[in-house]
């Protein structure tokens, strides 16, 4: 991208705002030496991390950041193998702390499934140095200043020098608060040539002993370090002397632990400055409220209420910028200082910072696409060292751009043909955008010249556009209008200023015939426009209106749902509580009437009494589920199909599903015996389909084992009549059509027994004795139903 551009359009003023949002000076220096890519790969990559930027500050995160210095001097200095002093190491230290933050903040969350794929792959760029970073940490502070943790050695010579400097200074406390403060000028302790001394009176200067370090100027005080504190003084000279071999020996080692990685602490240094600046790409977008652009694959762009980035956001007008999708050629008119020149700029500025990985203050859906080169001849380019006028230096900056044309060019021409004779400026102008567009591209102009109203109506690929101006209080709008041409509005202006009414009338008069039609057309194109836009703006609120009515009914309808609903659920759960007391009642009575019926006192039927029993479960009201998602999920895995292992509540035996009927009634296997049930009767149980198939198979066995005779010899009467009621009941369950009972002949006791509960059983067709060969008298053949 040629630097003109970047200057025509105040693009520098772009890079300034970002670097000023920085902490870094490696994310300052790539934020001030921005430059946009005509290459789509980088563009992507930079707007994705953009994009990724933004996605952390929606989790309400910031990126683990410190300020940081730029480490290359440093790095020379350790290339030529020089020692570090502290403040040096310091700077190394933050950019590693910086650079472990950051790569430990994007483990935590990839590991927490966040979608960050261009943040994920600059990090994995980071190079880990944790013995490096943890040296440093324990040698050195923020300030560089080497701590007592830097070596087992300096931390024991500073115990020892700050042990007996405290026994010097209780040393020289005393002398103030015995009886030798007498001799002193002054109660206190001073500091002359780094040693504690005593201001002591000039006639006593031998009563403590010592070194005299100084005097007053009038010569009545001698500054003395007293015979008992030099011994001490002396340790603490030796000490420091010490500590600072010592602090020498620290620093070389840890430059020469920092030399081999000069190159990872480069990357690092840069990568943490690249995390900076996309931040601050973050926080610029956030500030002029900008979306991310849609790249196309096509020459065109879409700024939808385009805003331009330089100006205050709550004054500038929004404005939609189209041009490539139907027409590559946009001419706008209008009247001075209306907008055209800004709207120039908004669309060639937008389309850098698209080309720079920044989202731009415009709608959502905004599109944008990648230009080799947008070329700009805005403003006033006169040059005073050519001594080219006005009109040269745009046709020398004209001519230049012809000569570099392709359909990846973006050109942008403000008061095209301007600073000439009109007739031949217009003239000049109409051949310039036919040979412009013979290389197909992307082509926006200026200009006051009527011509080129009328040029633009009928040149392919051409539109008209204009700035709307009020002509009721002489303003502009800012409104860009595409489809429509402007007008200067000169003669209503001047009206309206308080030029007579003879003079603008004469104007009129004296306007070309053609020009009067031209602008006769753009007043009725701009007087059906207002009354179109009024029309959208009541049919909008029409539109807004009925979408409230219809949200209120909506929510109406809902809450009336809802408290039907509520009403009916509380209904048939009253229904259901009362059929649960009649069910209870209706079990016992059932129950009862089972042991009559085996007694023999009642001729009911077991299917009389299932069918009775189901006709009681189906009054039970099944309440609606609510929409909750976990009740109805749940009720789905309690639905009955084919091959599950089911509990039949009548009987109160397990089964299998085989079929199912279109009245919705399963088809129950119990044993041998298949019956038709509804689905109030049966209940889904929790086995897997092959532990309920074995259970089956083992109860089928079960019923095949079951002996077509049943042996009463030997019993007594009570136990051999309750094992025949048992027997004809397991036998019935099993489908079996005949048995045989075996009573003997003994007493004959059970023998009528037999006789008597087979005559009142409800399920016996029919009974008989045995043939001779098969026991005679001594056994009974019992036919079932």
């Amino acid at each position: 991208m040629n630097s003109r551009i970047l200057e025509t359009l105040e693009y520098p003023k772009i890079r300034t705002q970002l670097a000023e949002l920085t902490i870094t000076q490696d994310g300052q220096e790539q934020a001030l030496s921005l430059t946009p890519s005509s290459r789509r790969p980088q563009v992507q990559q930079w707007l994705a991390e953009t994009q990724d930027g933004f996605e952390i500050d929606r989790l309400g995160l910031n990126l683990p950041l410190e300020p940081t210095k730029k480490i290359n001097s440093e790095l020379k200095r350790l290339h030529i193998e020089a020692v570090l002093n502290g403040t040096e190491l310091a700077k190394i230290k933050t950019v590693l702390q910086n650079a472990n933050q950051l790569r430990d903040f994007l483990n935590d969350l990839r590991q927490q499934g966040a979608n960050l794929p261009s943040l994920y792959r600059l990090g994995q760029k980071l190079v880990p140095l944790p013995t490096i970073s943890q040296r440093l940490e324990a040698a050195i502070d923020e300030q560089g200043n080497i701590l007592d943790t830097a070596s087992p050695e300096l931390k024991q010579i500073r115990t020892t020098l700050k042990r007996t400097q405290q026994r010097v200074r209780e040393r020289m406390e005393s002398y103030l608060q015995s009886g030798q403060r007498k001799y002193l000028t002054e109660n206190l302790i001073t500091v002359r040539d780094d040693h504690l001394v005593l201001p002591v009176k000039a006639e006593a200067r031998q009563h403590f002993g010592g070194v005299i370090h100084d005097q007053s100027a009038s010569g009545q005080t001698i500054y003395v370090e007293p015979q008992g504190v030099i011994n001490l003084n002396n340790t603490i000279q030796t000490q420091k002397i010490l500590e600072k071999q010592v602090i020498a020996h620290i620093l070389a080692d840890l430059s020469a632990m920092l030399r081999p990685y000069q190159a990872q602490l480069r990357e690092d240094a840069w990568l943490v400055g690249r995390f900076d600046f996309i931040n601050s790409k973050v926080t610029y977008a956030k500030q002029l409220k900008a979306t991310q652009p849609q790249l196309s694959d096509e020459q065109h762009f879409a700024f939808y209420q385009a805003r331009h980035p330089l100006l205050p956001q709550d004054q500038v007008v929004p404005n939609d910028i189209i041009l490539g999708q139907k027409y590559r050629n946009l001419i706008i008119t209008g009247p001075n200082t209306g907008g055209k020149t800004l709207t120039l700029k908004t669309a060639g500025l937008l389309q850098l910072m698209v080309q720079s990985g920044l989202f731009i203050p415009a709608g959502e859906n905004s599109q944008a696409t990648i230009f080799d080169e947008i070329y700009a001849d805005i403003g006033d380019e006169q040059s005073i060292e050519q001594n080219l006028s006005t009109f040269s230096s745009h046709m020398e900056n004209i001519i230049w751009m012809s000569r570099h044309l392709n359909a990846q060019t973006l050109v942008l021409l403000d008061e095209l043909g301007a600073g000439t004779d009109p007739q031949e400026g217009a003239a000049l102008a109409i051949a310039i955008v036919e040979s412009f567009s013979q290389s197909h591209c992307q082509l926006m102009i200026t200009t006051h010249y009527p011509e080129l109203k009328v040029f633009a109506y009928n040149y392919p690929a051409t539109i008209n556009a204009s700035m709307e101006f009020d002509t009721k209080t002489l303003q502009p709008t800012y409104r860009l209008l595409i489809g429509i041409p402007g007008s200067s509005n000169a003669f209503d202006i001047a009206a309206r200023l308080g030029m007579p009414a003879d003079v603008v009338q004469r104007a009129r008069q004296l306007q070309p015939g053609a020009s009067q039609d031209l602008n006769v057309m753009i007043q009725d194109l701009e007087k059906q426009r207002n009354q179109y836009e009024q029309e959208a703006q009541d049919y909008h609120k029409q539109r807004q209106t009925l979408q409230r009515q219809q949200q209120d009914l909506d929510q109406q309808r809902q809450k009336l749902q809802n408290q039907k609903a509520q009403l009916l659920d509380q209904a048939q759960a009253k229904a259901n509580q009362l059929v649960d007391q009649a069910q209870q009642q209706a079990a016992k009575i059932i129950a009862q009437l089972r042991q009559w019926q085996q007694q023999g006192r009642l001729d009911i039927k077991d299917d009389q009494l299932i069918r009775a029993q189901t006709q009681l479960n189906q009054l039970h009201q099944q309440r609606a589920l609510q929409k909750n998602r976990v009740l109805q999920r749940e009720k789905r895995k309690q639905q009955i199909k084919v091959g599950d292992e089911v509990h039949v509540n009548s009987y109160d035996q397990d089964g299998v599903v085989i079929g199912q009927d279109k009245k919705g009634n399963f088809e129950v296997q119990l044993g041998i015996l298949k019956m038709r049930l509804p689905q109030e009767q049966l209940t889904k149980l929790k086995k897997t389909p092959t532990k309920a198939a074995t259970n089956y198979v083992s109860r089928r066995r079960a019923h095949d084992n079951l002996p077509l005779q049943l042996d009463l010899r030997g019993k007594r009467y009570e136990e051999a009549m309750q094992d025949l009621d048992q027997y004809l009941d397991a036998a019935l369950l099993a489908g079996y059509q005949e048995v045989t009972i075996i009573h003997g002949f003994g007493t004959g006791v059970i023998r009528k027994g037999v006789q008597k509960y087979l005559s009142h059983h409800p399920r016996i067709k029919k009974f008989q004795y045995a043939p001779a060969s098969a026991g005679g008298q001594g056994a009974t053949i019992v036919q079932l139903r």
